[in-house]
């Protein structure tokens, strides 16, 4: 098998149809038929077109599933992409990442295929055209003729058609596929930290997001990126690397929505909890939490909300939380959104 790490940027579990977590109708386009996507190459698979104002917001969720000609291991990322008229990438943009373990893989929900998701909150920077573009890249370190496949219908890209007012995006510190400067967070064994907090205690600005006026509830979603750091691998240091490849990891995560009173402490927590296995064959693997009606309560006297989301390790590998790359693409992310009566 081949180790893999993740591919570098070339330019976030719901189910199908749960998309649009903020109000109101959102448009699928789906793959009209099966695509490849060769090893090295970064395809276009779907795309949508929407003309918006100045500072309108809308969220967008991709969906790639992927099948596999080869059993060996195969590296996959996911992109949802925004460009304004000229053609610029317009920050951010939205990724998730797993290796294909192979063609004869039983552990997914369809043996052979791979599915990622991927949330974005496009907020117009000036009011114009954008186009929205969800991309595949495989990569890998195996020799020989083979490619993953983009499965039609089963790919698609889905965005809101109205706008999400006073909508919010989170995304976490800068971190590289192979960290040459040390600055991703880490949890395990050894020199790494046994928990983390993430938009929280992991250098990002904390955040305080007022719900709208208007609302009469909130939802919020995040989507956490997590790296094994098996010995030898190309995304981890050294010294974060304790066992051999085969190990895994085990973690457990909360993710937290807290509506604060007056003084500014917890008046009200909203959470959800998962133990969440990353193999290394997987070696990323990518978390999707969603917290939905959640009544925003006249007693705390505030309508400020913070999020953050708990990642404890609890057995095996070291795990590396992934996040910003390139300046520009985002691994690990979250949304808050209001609701309308």
């Amino acid at each position: 098998m081949a180790a893999l790490a993740m591919a570098p940027v070339l330019l976030g579990f719901v189910p199908a149809g749960a998309a649009g977590t903020g109000a109101g109708r959102v448009t699928r386009v789906s793959l009209a038929a099966d695509t490849d996507i060769p090893r090295g190459a970064t395809v276009d698979l779907v795309r949508q077109t929407m003309t918006l104002a100045a500072g309108e917001k809308r969220h967008l969720r991709g969906r790639l599933e992927a099948t596999s000609t080869t059993t060996g291991i195969v590296g996959l990322t996911q992109r949802v992409r925004c460009l304004n008229a000229a053609g610029a990438t317009v920050p951010v943009v939205a990724a998730s990442a797993r290796n294909h373990e192979g063609s004869d893989t039983a552990t997914y929900a369809i043996p052979g295929h791979l599915p990622l998701y991927a949330d974005l909150l496009l907020t117009a920077p000036t009011a114009g055209v954008y186009t929205c573009v969800l991309q595949g890249t495989a990569y890998s370190t195996l020799s020989g003729t083979y490619h993953l496949t983009a499965v039609a219908g089963s790919t698609w890209l889905e965005a809101d058609d109205t706008d999400q007012a006073g909508a919010r995006w989170w995304q976490n510190p800068a971190c590289e596929s192979a960290d040459p400067t040390g600055a991703c967070t880490y949890v395990g064994g050894g020199p790494a930290r046994r928990d983390a907090w993430v938009f929280y205690d992991d250098g990002t600005p904390v955040h305080k997001w007022q719900a709208h006026p208007g609302a009469a509830t909130v939802s919020a979603r995040a989507n956490v990126e997590l790296t094994t750091c098996y010995q030898g691998t190309a995304s981890c240091p050294d010294e974060m690397e304790a066992y051999p490849r085969g190990k895994n990891a085990v973690v457990d995560t909360r993710f937290e929505f807290i509506q604060l009173d007056t003084t500014g402490h917890t008046c009200r927590t909203h959470s959800t909890s998962a133990r969440r296995t990353v193999t290394d064959d997987a070696h990323h693997s990518v978390g999707y939490s969603t917290l939905s009606g959640i009544p925003i309560d006249s007693a705390c006297g505030t309508r400020t909300f913070l999020m953050r989301v708990y990642v404890k390790h609890v057995s095996g590998q070291t795990v590396k939380i992934d996040g910003v790359q390139s300046g520009i693409t985002s691994l690990t992310n979250g949304i808050a959104f209001n609701h309308f009566p």
